[in-house]
């Protein structure tokens, strides 16, 4: 008699990892790096004739808007996502920030999820909606949910999804799925 319960099982990689992109952002940051220079067009060659006060609002406003519109979006142009044998951790942009890491013992369980949207979350980034729980939306389409043991859920967008939900599912501890 064979054992099948040998091939059901799939070999995991030692460290999964994944990552989604949204090049929509890139036009956003665009916008902001376009305030920026602006404002620093202003500050280096303005003939303004109204006076000192509204020129110096200006170049602070212009920059300011540019920084915040230029690193906001940034920071949210890609996910990645580290699954090894302890933990998963996410992190967001170039500069890895905001960066989260859940130990898989605090995680319940794992769901593909197929169509999850900015819209539902209030918008693209890093998001908290009292009824729904945290996530991190960089663009639509299929992400995993993390049923947390606290009650909460963690969800996030990223490519191959289901992929990542077989290895989460297979890294939690038989004792983790025990509680109650």
């Amino acid at each position: 008699m064979r054992d099948d319960s040998r091939s059901e099982k799939r070999p995991q990689p030692e460290v999964w990892t994944g990552r989604a992109t949204n090049r929509v952002q890139w036009l956003l940051a665009l916008v902001g790096a376009a305030c920026l220079a602006l404002g620093i067009e202003l500050a280096v060659d303005s003939a303004w004739s109204s006076g000192l006060a509204p020129l110096v609002m200006s170049v602070v406003g212009c920059i300011a808007a540019g920084l915040l519109v230029l690193f906001g979006t940034l920071a949210f142009v890609h996910v990645a996502v580290k699954v090894d044998k302890d933990c998963l951790e996410v992190r967001c942009g170039h500069i890895g920030l905001p960066r989260r890491r859940i130990p898989l013992d605090h995680v319940a369980g794992a769901e593909f999820a197929p169509h999850v949207t900015p819209r539902h979350w209030g918008g693209w980034g890093y998001r908290w909606r009292p009824e729904k729980g945290t996530a991190v939306v960089v663009r639509r389409g299929e992400g995993i949910v993390l049923r947390l043991w606290d009650g909460h859920t963690f969800t996030i967008t990223i490519d191959n999804a289901e992929s990542a939900v077989h290895v989460i599912k297979d890294r939690l501890r038989p004792s983790a799925s025990g509680r109650a």
